[in-house]
């Protein structure tokens, strides 16, 4: 990462992961079969365009796959496991740039521990 605003998008990034994963989930808890309506895929297709770019190639869970095609209707079973990819690379990237500094987890930025403080990994030794 080289500057607070990446780490601000990442962050965002997560957030928003996290609440659709839930929302759909509960969704596909209900009815995993039932297409996921156009308003909401809308919304997930930007998170997932946010998510390619902030993740760039080396973290992007699919090689193939960028964003939903809303004329497939995607299920909402297939929608929550994307979701749950995303949120699983998201978090390694995370992970991989945090360090231990002064007692704290804080962001990567150069290189070198932030001001900002994080949470500990969870993704140790796993690259």
């Amino acid at each position: 990462m080289e500057s607070n605003e990446d780490i601000e998008r990442l962050e965002k990034l997560v957030g928003q992961l996290q609440g659709l994963h839930s929302e759909i989930g509960t969704l596909a808890k209900k009815s995993p079969n039932d297409a996921v309506n156009p308003f909401k895929l809308k919304l997930v297709n930007k998170v997932l365009a946010m998510g390619n770019e902030v993740l760039g190639a080396k973290y992007k869970p699919f090689d193939e796959f960028d964003i939903f095609d809303a004329d497939d209707a995607p299920s909402t079973s297939d929608v929550t496991m994307v979701i749950a990819q995303y949120m699983e690379e998201a978090e390694r990237y995370r992970s991989d740039n945090v360090k231990m500094d002064g007692g704290r987890w804080k962001y990567v930025l150069n290189g070198r521990a932030s001001e900002v403080i994080s949470g500990p990994p969870t993704k140790i030794g796993r690259k």
